[in-house]
C-alpha cells in the first residue's frame, strides 16, 4: 500500500506538472496597459508576454495625453517612463529588462541620454544598442526593450579588461540566453576608431566574440545577429570579415541595418542574442533560400525563433524586387517570412514582435494597412524607423525597384490566448 500511494503521488505530481507546463504554452498573450504614446490605430500591442520573456514595441516620448516634452533629456525620460508603465503592467520591473535598443535622430544627444539612462537602472543595467536614424515618428527618440520574467541567473557579463563608465552591460545572461550590447569597430585599449574599415569591422567582431566567450560560450552559440554599419563600412567587405567566424548555412539570423551615426564615432557594430544550450539551437531554411555564409533564414533558441530581416525580394531566378509600392513589396516580404514561419512549424498568430524598416515613414500608414491583414488574433510588437534618407525610387534597367521596407521578426512556438 505505501508503494501504491507513492506511485499515486508521483502520477498526480507528474500529472500537475504537465498541466503547468501546458498553461504555461497559453500564456502568450498582449499586455493590457493604459494608452501611452502611440495611435488607437495603430496595430500593435505595447507589448507581448511570451512566458519566460516580454517584449516590448518601441516607445517614443509621448505621454498618455498625446502630448510631448520639449527638451531631448525630458524626452528621454518619457520614453523609458512609458517602458516602466508596460513592464509594471506585465507584473514586472526594470530590473527584469535584459536588453533595449535606442533609435536616435541626433546622436549628439547620446551623452544626455546615458546622464537619463543611468537613473533608470542604477543596479545592473541592461544590455543596449543606440543607433543613430534619419527619422522618427512622432518624437526624436524610441526605445523598444526585451523584459525575462524570472531573474534566477540574471548576470551581467564582462570580459577581461574591459573598461566602460556607461550605463549598459556589455551583456547579459539569463536562465537560457545571453544577450549582447553593441560592440563598436574601435580599438579598446587606445579607444580609437581605426581608419581602415576591414580593421574596425575585425575589432567589432572580436569585441562580439570576447562578450560571448565571457559568457562561457562561443560563437556558434549565437542566434541572431545585429551588424548595425554607416555607409563608410562597405557591405561587401563586412560580409567577407563576417562569413570567417561562423559555419557556412549554419549562421544566425541576421537584419544587417545601415544607420546614419553609432555612438563615439564608430562605423561598424554588432549585437546580437545567443542561446547557453547548443542543443537547443537549430537553424531553418526554406527550401526556396539556398545555404548562405552570413545568414540563416531563421534560428531557434529553443521555443523561440529569430527570423532575419525579410524585403520584398522575390527569390529563384530572375529574383529581385518588382514592387513599386511599399505596400506591394510588403505582400512579398510577408510571404518570404511566412515560407520561414511554415519551415518551422509556425504562422503569424505566433509572431510576437517585429522591427520594421521603412525608406520613408510616410509610408507607415499604407505600411501597417496591409501588415495588419497578416494578423487576425493578438498584434505583436512592433518599432518602426527610417534609417537613412529616402533612396530614388524610379526601377532599374532591369525593373528592379529598391527596398522600401524590411522586417525581422521574432516568434514563439507555443499557441497564443485568444
Amino acid at each position: 500500500m505505501p508503494n501504491q500511494r507513492k506511485s499515486h503521488f508521483r502520477q498526480c505530481l507528474l500529472g500537475t506538472l504537465i498541466f503547468a507546463a501546458g498553461s504555461t504554452q497559453a500564456q502568450v498573450h498582449p499586455v493590457e496597459v493604459p494608452q501611452r504614446g502611440q495611435p488607437l490605430s495603430s496595430p500593435r500591442s505595447a507589448a507581448v508576454d511570451a512566458g519566460d520573456y516580454v517584449y516590448l514595441s518601441g516607445q517614443g516620448a509621448q505621454r498618455a495625453d498625446h502630448s510631448m516634452p520639449d527638451k531631448f533629456e525630458e524626452q528621454a525620460s518619457q520614453a523609458l517612463e512609458n517602458i516602466k508603465t508596460i513592464v509594471e503592467a506585465a507584473g514586472l520591473n526594470m530590473e527584469h529588462i535584459v536588453y533595449v535598443q535606442v533609435y536616435l535622430e541626433d546622436l549628439g544627444n547620446y551623452e544626455k541620454l546615458n546622464d537619463v539612462f543611468a537613473k533608470y537602472f542604477p543596479g545592473t543595467p541592461p544590455a543596449r544598442a543606440v543607433l543613430g536614424v534619419y527619422r522618427l515618428s512622432p518624437s526624436s527618440i524610441e526605445i523598444n526593450a526585451v523584459a525575462v520574467r524570472d531573474l534566477t541567473g540574471r548576470k551581467a557579463v564582462i570580459p577581461p579588461h574591459y573598461k566602460s563608465g556607461e550605463p549598459f552591460s556589455p551583456g547579459i545572461l539569463t536562465h537560457d540566453r545571453l544577450f549582447v550590447s553593441a560592440i563598436e569597430g574601435r580599438d579598446p585599449l587606445a579607444n580609437t576608431v581605426p581608419d581602415d574599415a576591414a580593421v574596425q569591422t575585425d575589432l567589432a567582431l572580436d569585441g562580439l566574440q570576447a562578450v560571448v566567450e565571457a559568457a562561457g560560450l562561443k560563437l556558434s552559440h549565437m542566434v541572431f545577429v545585429n551588424p548595425y554599419l554607416t555607409q563608410k563600412v562597405p557591405m561587401r567587405l563586412m560580409n567577407e570579415r563576417y562569413a570567417r567566424r561562423f559555419e557556412f548555412g549554419n549562421t544566425p539570423a541576421r537584419a544587417t541595418i545601415e544607420v546614419t551615426a553609432l555612438p563615439h564615432h564608430a562605423q561598424i557594430e554588432y549585437t546580437g542574442v545567443a542561446v547557453r544550450d547548443l542543443s537547443l539551437r537549430r537553424a531553418v531554411r526554406p527550401k526556396n533560400m539556398p545555404p548562405s555564409p552570413t545568414a540563416s533564414p531563421c534560428v531557434f533558441a529553443g521555443e523561440t525563433l529569430y527570423c532575419s530581416a525579410k524585403s520584398g525580394f522575390i527569390p529563384g531566378p530572375n529574383g529581385g524586387v518588382y514592387g513599386a509600392t511599399t505596400a506591394v513589396q510588403l505582400r512579398q516580404t510577408m510571404r518570404n517570412q511566412l515560407d520561414n514561419l511554415e519551415e518551422a512549424s509556425l504562422d503569424f498568430s505566433q509572431v510576437v514582435s517585429t522591427t520594421v524598416y521603412l525608406d520613408n515613414l510616410s509610408d507607415s500608414e499604407a505600411f501597417n494597412k496591409v501588415y495588419a491583414q497578416y494578423f487576425k488574433a493578438a498584434l505583436p510588437a512592433q518599432t518602426m524607423v527610417q534609417q537613412l534618407p529616402s533612396s530614388n525610387r524610379p526601377p532599374d534597367a532591369e525593373g528592379h525597384f529598391p527596398d522600401l521596407e524590411q522586417m525581422s521578426l521574432i516568434a514563439v512556438k507555443q499557441v497564443p490566448k485568444n
